[in-house]
C-alpha cells in the first residue's frame, strides 16, 4: 500500500494526480499480473488463472508496501488448451509485445522496480524467454523481476496442501486440489462441487510435458485435468494463497538483493 493512499493498490482506480503522487512519495514499485482464460476441467471457470494472478498481486502489493498493482493481462499462452470450447489463446510474441509495453509505460512515469507474476505456469516458459528482451526495452535504472519456477511452485503447493490436511499427491498443477481450494477463497461461485473429477495422476513427465506442448492437453488428460479437485477445502485454500505468495515475495527479495550486489 502508499503511504499518501493506504487503501488504494491499484493503478487504475486512482486518478492520474493520485499516482503522480504516490510516486512523488516514494512509491515505486508495480505488480503485473499475468493471467489465462483457458478450461480447467468441467468444475471452474475459464477466467481462474486471472482471478488467481488478481488474488497473489494483491497479497504482494500489501505485503511489501508502497507498492501498487497494475491492470492483470487476464489472457495468456495457452494454446496445447485450445481444443476446449471457450479457451482464448495469446501467441508468444503478442504476450510480450503486450508485457513491453506496460513496462515501459510505467518506467516512462517513474516506476523504477517491477514484479511480475502469473497464475498461468503455461506462460512461465514464454515469461523466461521474454524478461532479457524486457529489460532491454526500458531505462538501465528500472527493475524487472519476474518468476518462472514452475517446480518451486507445484512444490510449494504440495507442502501447503499436507500442511493443510489434504492429500499433496493429488496435486498436479491444473484444476487440482490446489487450484480447486483456492478459488474456494477468491472465487467460492466459480466452484461446481457436483462435478469434480479426477484427472491425471503422478505428476507429468518430460515426455509426457513434450507430448502435450505438441498436441494439446488431451493427450495427458481427457477432462483437462492434472492432479484433483477431489478433497478440496477453503483451508487449503487459504494454505496454497498464503505459500505461493509469500515464494513470491522471498524470490524478489532475493533477486533483488542478487542484482544490487552484481552493480
Amino acid at each position: 500500500m502508499t503511504r499518501g493512499y493506504p487503501d488504494q493498490i491499484y493503478l487504475e482506480q486512482m486518478s492520474h494526480e493520485e499516482v503522480a503522487a504516490a510516486l512523488a512519495d516514494g512509491c515505486t514499485t508495480v505488480v503485473i499480473p499475468l493471467g489465462a482464460v483457458e478450461q480447467h476441467g468441467p468444475h471452474l471457470s475459464l477466467g481462474m488463472d486471472a482471478d488467481h494472478a488478481d488474488a497473489l498481486a494483491e497479497r504482494i502489493a500489501r505485503s511489501c508496501g508502497n507498492t501498487l498493482v497494475a491492470p492483470t493481462i487476464r489472457v495468456g499462452c495457452s494454446s496445447h488448451h485450445l481444443p476446449f470450447a471457450g479457451t482464448i489463446s495469446l501467441r508468444p510474441e503478442t504476450l510480450e509485445a503486450i508485457c513491453v509495453d506496460y513496462c515501459t509505460s510505467l518506467a516512462r512515469h517513474g516506476f523504477k522496480r517491477i514484479l511480475i507474476h502469473s497464475g498461468h505456469i503455461g506462460n512461465f516458459p514464454v515469461l523466461k524467454d521474454m524478461l532479457g528482451r524486457l529489460r532491454e526495452a526500458v531505462p538501465s535504472d528500472v527493475e524487472i523481476l519476474a518468476f518462472f519456477d514452475s517446480t518451486k511452485w507445484i512444490d510449494t503447493w504440495r507442502d501447503a496442501v499436507r500442511e493443510a490436511g489434504g492429500d499433496g499427491s493429488a496435486v498436479g498443477g491444473h484444476a487440482d486440489i490446489a487450484e480447486t481450494s483456492l478459488m474456494m477463497v477468491i472465487r467460492p461461485d466459480s466452484v461446481r462441487p457436483d462435478r469434480f473429477e479426477v484427472g491425471h495422476l503422478g505428476g507429468l513427465s518430460e515426455a509426457d510435458l513434450e507430448l502435450m506442448w505438441k498436441n494439446g492437453i488431451r493427450s495427458v488428460s481427457q477432462n483437462g485435468v492434472i492432479g484433483s479437485p477431489i478433497g478440496s477445502s477453503y483451508a487449503i485454500g487459504e494454505a496454497c494463497l498464503a505459500a505461493v505468495a509469500e515464494l513470491l515475495i522471498k524470490t524478489f527479495d532475493s533477486e533483488a538483493g542478487a542484482a544490487s550486489a552484481r552493480r
